[in-house]
């Protein structure tokens, strides 16, 4: 009972095919672009000193523990794909080039074939015509919507557009997003089973006519090469605040300089990602918080070590894997519903409602002034966190598989 994986880029550090070559169940992995495939394994050959940061980010695109002959990489396609979406500057074109890659690579699968699987396992927007090509076959379809649904993402960000018309670049809805979003659906409809990483993304796909009963949530897992350490707990100094992800709108960066300018003084604000506002917005930004742009993934440690608490006030996410990371180094969580943590509120952190500055700046304010809670809910976080381990995953998916007859 083995089972196709068709992904585009390395989520998650191709967590899924991997686990199921470790299960025994991977029949073939298809992929884009890989660094132990075609001539981008040959990069390996460059001394590690020498090598470009974009050669060492090619580099790191390796699905561990898969043999090489169990993966096809369609490198060409995956730079044309690369190319089209560095040119697109508008939303339309993004779309555009969404679309191409998701039929494109679905068509490469199809034509590479099927084996002897029994089942196909695709990501949301790039799998129609492969749970289309499998069920003709008499083959099962495994999809994973890895973010609440397109449609629910563009209604946020629209009405949030409206009430931060400084922050970015109004974005217009085109046919292509319609397009998009129908992609999705179809998508649903052609699967047995849809994989959700939270239950804000199963609400979103049901609100959106997907059916209920094809929905499974599956939290996420980390690999983890050690055992996560207790923090010291600090006991002066103001409260040190760490949010990671790209600066924008969707990920709730307004009221992150909202809670700053609340807090003032009792505590200062660091921003890890990519800056993706307008610069009148991130002037304002700067005189309240750190930016500190795009860190490597090596360096990410680092923050997550300075930082007391971590703060993710999303609108729309699928689960997002930086609350998972900053569970497991200790840091109490705090987001919202919308962020679709494994947060449990008042224990590992607090959850609060999305576009609440207020209420951010409240929970906040609760563990500055007390660094006994802070600690006690530190120690919550990173025990929590040990049941979320990327083993931990996999039992989880591969249970979902069994009891749907997938696998």
């Amino acid at each position: 009972m083995s089972m196709i994986v068709a992904q585009l880029g390395a989520r998650m550090h191709y967590a899924v095919p991997r686990l199921l070559d470790r299960a025994g169940q991977l029949e073939h992995f298809y992929t884009d672009i890989c660094s132990v495939k075609g001539w981008p394994a040959a990069l390996r050959l460059i001394p590690r000193g020498l090598r470009p940061a974009a050669v060492q980010r090619l580099l790191g695109r390796e699905p561990k523990g898969i043999p090489p002959r169990r993966i096809t990489a369609f490198t060409g396609f995956g730079f044309e794909y690369a190319r089209r979406f560095a040119r697109a500057r508008t939303t339309d074109e993004r779309n555009a080039a969404y679309l191409w890659s998701g039929r494109e690579f679905c068509r490469r699968v199809v034509a590479g074939g099927f084996g002897a699987a029994k089942s196909v396992y695709v990501f949301n927007s790039a799998g129609l015509e492969i749970l289309t090509a499998a069920r003709s076959r008499g083959l099962k379809g495994v999809v994973e919507q890895t973010i609440a649904p397109r449609s629910v993402e563009w209604a946020l960000l629209k009405d949030e557009a409206l009430r931060f018309p400084e922050w970015e670049t109004p974005a217009v809805e085109d046919s292509m997003m319609q397009e998009y979003c129908a992609r999705e659906a179809a998508e649903w409809a052609a699967a047995d089973l849809v994989i959700c990483g939270s239950e804000f993304v199963r609400e979103g796909i049901v609100r959106c006519g997907g059916d209920a009963a094809k929905c499974v949530v599956v939290p996420y897992g980390l690999e983890r090469s050690a055992e996560s350490a207790p923090r010291t707990a600090r006991r002066d100094g103001p409260l040190r605040v760490l949010t990671v992800g790209a600066v924008g709108l969707r990920k709730g960066s307004p009221y992150v300089l909202e809670a700053a300018k609340k807090l003032s003084a009792r505590a200062e604000f660091r921003l890890v990602g990519a800056v993706q506002v307008r610069p009148e917005a991130e002037r304002d930004l700067r005189a309240q918080v750190q930016l500190s742009g795009v860190i490597s993934r090596a360096d990410i440690a680092a923050q997550y070590a300075w930082a007391d608490v971590f703060l993710l006030p999303s609108l729309c996410e699928g689960s997002a894997t930086s609350t998972y990371e900053a569970m497991f180094h200790g840091l109490p969580v705090i987001c919202t519903p919308s962020t679709g943590s494994v947060v449990r509120d008042g224990l590992d952190g607090f959850i609060v409602p999305a576009r609440d500055a207020g209420a951010i700046a409240e929970k906040l304010a609760l563990v500055a002034d007390n660094f006994g809670r802070l600690a006690e809910m530190s120690e919550n976080a990173r025990r929590r966190s040990a049941d979320f381990t990327l083993e931990k995953y996999g039992e989880r998916l591969l249970a979902a598989f069994r009891e749907r007859g997938i696998l």
